[in-house]
């Protein structure tokens, strides 16, 4: 099998492709095509879902990341013993059916649109919410660290444990143990409250503006390096990632948050709303 080709990035929520193999997955069925309108999930940094949808009139009960290996060996997510993008293997998007089809058919793949959408929404409220905080704590940092593609010291990358996204919104969690101190962050006398009104305050103007989000797509490949970019009012905002996004940030109607920080574990959650969103 080669690697699979994908068009996701580009909006696209439905194709025609051939079956190239198939791959067990427990009792169920992998199928792999040359080319996918799906979003699996990514084994390295699972944050958004994957699609729902069908391949061949079957449904698409899960969509995960492979790896085949020069040998012909296939892994799955978490089991994948080499890096992304790893020379001499190939890449896949391995559509997991209850059901078989036949390797060589020609099938339709059709993706959810209103989850896809639930999770562009989410997904690109999750980006914003991470700026929006990296500078209203821009403040607390002692010493110089690592700056976002604004300018401000980046918070969320050098504190964030976990990222996942659901429809309509985000849940980020940061841990601000003594590594971080060391980094130079203070978290003394946080005021969530405080915090989450800065973060909303910045959003509504960011929401407000219409801001164009774009993906840079360098290659169809399911290991592209692709980059989110937001042309915001302070300039234009980039995060690697190779996620789903709407087109403008007035699309999100708009962006809440709230923080809690739980002192005894060291960690601050982010909880992200978009108002607008479809929530099948």
């Amino acid at each position: 099998m080669k690697s699979t080709v994908v068009t996701f990035p580009s909006g696209l929520t439905s194709g025609r492709s051939t079956i190239a193999g198939i791959v067990p997955v427990g009792d169920r069925h992998g199928l792999v095509v040359a080319e996918t309108p799906f979003h699996p999930l990514d084994h390295t940094w699972p944050d958004q879902p994957a699609d729902r949808g069908t391949i061949g009139g079957l449904p698409v009960v899960d969509c995960v990341t492979g790896a085949q290996s020069n040998t012909g060996e296939v892994f799955l997510g978490a089991d994948i013993p080499v890096r992304r993008g790893a020379e001499g293997w190939e890449w896949l998007v391995v559509h997991v059916s209850e059901e078989p089809l036949p390797e060589g058919a020609e099938v339709e793949l059709s993706v959810d649109p209103a989850y896809r959408a639930a999770l562009s929404a989410g997904h690109t409220a999750c980006h914003l919410a991470a700026l929006a905080l990296n500078a209203a704590l821009a403040g607390r940092w002692r010493k110089e660290v690592r700056p976002d593609s604004l300018g401000r010291p980046d918070f969320d990358q050098a504190a964030i444990t976990s990222s996942r996204i659901v429809p309509g919104g985000s849940v980020d969690v940061y841990r601000l143990g003594k590594s971080l101190r060391k980094k130079g962050f203070s978290a003394e006398d946080l005021d969530p409250a405080e915090v989450a009104g800065q973060v909303n305050d910045r959003l509504e103007a960011w929401v407000a503006a219409g801001a164009p989000v774009r993906l840079e797509v360098p290659g169809p490949e399911l290991t592209a390096r692709r980059t989110w970019h937001c042309a915001l009012p302070e300039g234009e905002a980039s995060i690697p990632c190779g996620g789903t996004h709407v087109s403008r940030t007035s699309e999100l109607g708009g962006v809440e948050v709230s923080l809690a920080f739980a002192p005894e574990e060291a960690t601050l959650t982010m909880r992200t709303t978009v108002r607008t969103a479809v929530r099948p």
